[in-house]
């Protein structure tokens, strides 16, 4: 079992920046790859980044550079910086862990979820 628990989310203007947190605990993080998923109001839940157990990073196409997903093995910690934050990012931001080192864009790809956290995106 894995259990992760997001944090950071919040209200911020459009332009502005914020960093997301997880914190995992129950199996060695090191060894798996670790993800951000985002879930807006009526739409599908969808890939924003990943990370494997040794730094190797995927983006979606919709990061353009803004987002940077990174982890801390030694703290059992994944992070995702968002900068240049748009309306369209709001959403509920989903940290998800895979049991395979090699990053993955798919959800089914993902064994556990954390309960997410909101960012909303202000004008």
């Amino acid at each position: 079992q894995v259990q992760l628990v997001e944090s950071g989310g919040g209200l911020v203007q459009a332009g502005g920046s914020l960093r997301l947190s997880c914190a995992a605990s129950g199996r060695t993080f090191s060894e798996f790859a670790m993800g951000w998923f985002r879930q807006a109001p009526g739409k599908e839940r969808e890939f924003v980044a990943s990370i494997s157990w040794n730094g190797q990073t995927l983006d979606a196409h919709f990061v353009q550079g803004r987002f940077t997903i990174s982890r801390d093995n030694a703290k059992n910690m994944l992070y995702l910086q968002m900068n240049s934050l748009k309306l369209e990012d709001t959403a509920i931001y989903y940290c998800a862990a895979r049991l395979a080192p090699w990053s993955a864009s798919g959800s089914r790809d993902y064994a556990y979820w954390g309960q997410g956290t909101q960012v909303t995106v202000s004008s």
